[in-house]
């Protein structure tokens, strides 16, 4: 028998930091959508039928540059962010990424630069982003299988490709690497057993999250939820596994080690058991607004505030002011809601 999954309570005790929000939760995290482009159509991300091929994603003005990019990240880093997290869209598709890992990785006081991916590009591109400085990569894997890949990738890509891409990013140090997958009942439940026999022991760590309502556009239902404490019962009964402790406040995976000293895995449970109350993180749209949370409806522009001449000063004020008026913790408050919200689409602020 596995222990639950578990999450402590929603604290509002302020840690050490230049801003905290309504809550007391800290500012720690970054996470910077490059391109709201994408090589693939996963359903719950970037459905076809809403994103078909000849879609008006955002133009090459629109979107920030480099230099912008790291002049917002250093704002971020000057209140108190220490980890930095490249997304899309999908990332690799923004030409010379590595010149932005170079810009981001000297900046003093950022801990950890890491990158999310789906890995379709990432064998080719793996040495250059090691060698520009950057940690680590979580690449995201629904299946092994073909078909069942396809089935939630929207018909692109091959799994075997995706593999090529992780195994390149461990010969590369880009490690430890992550694999995410969202699970959808009756569509890639049926996979988790046969990624968990392929990657233990290798030193990649598996997390399994939970389909959620981010966007407008998934047809998200909680019937296609499989809870996270399902799939421990399911993954433990195989696999023996002792729950790990918290490594960090804000943590949003509940982590568990194989018993026989195969590695780990993690699930990320926000429709089962919210984390909202422990969450430290930013986002960065890649036309440069400031989203308080995945399930915001609403950015604020920073890219107009930077190209209309504001200064540094007055950009991280703004950063500071936005970010102390935060009290989002919509995945606690989402069984009280009776009509659906708009909300910022997954792929515009890379999940």
């Amino acid at each position: 028998m596995n222990p639950p999954i578990t999450s402590a309570a929603p604290q509002a005790v302020p840690e050490t930091s230049a801003v905290a929000d309504q809550l007391g939760r800290p500012l720690r995290d970054l996470r910077i959508s490059v391109i709201d482009r994408c090589n693939l159509r996963c359903p719950y991300c970037m459905p076809e039928e809403h994103y078909p091929e000849h879609y008006e994603f955002f133009s090459r003005d629109e979107r920030l540059s480099y230099a912008e990019i790291e002049r917002v990240a250093r704002s971020f880093v000057g209140l108190g962010v220490t980890k930095l997290r490249i997304t899309g869209g999908e990332p690799l598709l923004r030409k010379d990424l590595s010149a932005l890992v170079r810009l981001l990785r000297v900046i003093p006081g950022v801990e950890d630069l890491a990158l999310t991916t789906n890995g379709i590009l990432l064998a080719r591109q793996a040495e250059a982003l090691a060698d520009a400085g950057l940690h680590r990569v979580t690449v995201s894997l629904d299946s092994l299988d073909p078909q069942v890949f396809a089935a939630m990738s929207g018909g692109r890509g091959d799994p075997a490709v995706v593999v090529d891409g992780i195994e390149a990013a461990l010969k590369n140090g880009l490690t430890p690497v992550k694999i995410n997958t969202v699970v959808k009942r009756g569509v890639n439940d049926a996979c988790v057993a046969d990624l968990v026999e392929r990657f233990r022991g290798t030193g990649v760590i598996l997390r399994f999250i939970e389909f959620m309502d981010v966007g407008t556009r998934n047809h998200w239902s909680r019937e296609q939820v499989v809870p996270s404490a399902e799939l421990l019962e399911r993954i433990g009964s195989r696999w023996p596994l002792t729950p790990m402790e918290e490594s960090y406040r804000g943590e949003v995976a509940t982590r568990y080690r194989f018993d026989d000293g195969g590695g780990e895995i993690g699930f990320i449970s926000s429709v089962t058991d919210p984390f909202c109350g422990d969450c430290t993180r930013a986002r960065l749209s890649a036309n440069g607004e400031l989203y308080t949370c995945l399930f915001a409806g609403k950015g604020a522009d920073l890219r107009g505030m930077m190209r209309e001449g504001a200064s540094d000063g007055e950009l991280e004020a703004r950063i500071e002011e936005l970010w102390g008026r935060r009290s989002n913790r919509y995945s606690e408050q989402r069984a009280g809601i009776e009509h659906p919200l708009r909300k910022v689409e997954m792929y515009q602020v890379g999940g």
